[in-house]
């Protein structure tokens, strides 16, 4: 099981990126793919969350209108479109994978069995 996050970059407030997170190596339906950052000296926090069937999504409330998650079945890609971005938005983001979320567990990191291995985000002000 391998999940590969890139789109790694360095953003003027206000701007705009694009990650993604490549899976390979299990059923890409049968798990949940979520993102979460970790800011320097911060715990690793939830960002947003894709489940299905029926493409459930759900955003942490920083993030929700500005942040966007969708997913590409065919090539096992899952992206998160980030628009107007803050300073406080900068960290190390990273996907991850968990089979059997439930909507009660979904913001819990460890619920998610496997992990990529992050991608640099830094916004400028």
């Amino acid at each position: 099981v391998q999940l590969q996050a890139s789109g790694r970059g360095l953003v003027q407030a206000g701007g705009s990126l694009k990650i993604a997170c490549v899976a390979s190596g299990f059923t890409f339906d049968d798990y949940g793919i979520g993102w979460f950052r970790q800011a320097p000296g911060k715990e690793r926090e939830f960002v947003s969350v894709i489940t299905w069937p029926g493409d459930s999504i759900l955003y942490e409330d920083s993030v929700k209108g500005r942040f966007t998650l969708s997913r590409n079945n065919a090539k096992n890609t899952v992206y998160l479109q980030m628009n107007n971005l803050k300073p406080e938005d900068t960290a190390v983001y990273y996907c991850a994978a968990g089979r059997g979320l439930i909507a009660s567990s979904r913001r819990d990191k460890t619920q998610y069995g496997y992990w990529g291995q992050g991608t640099l985000v830094t916004v400028s002000s």
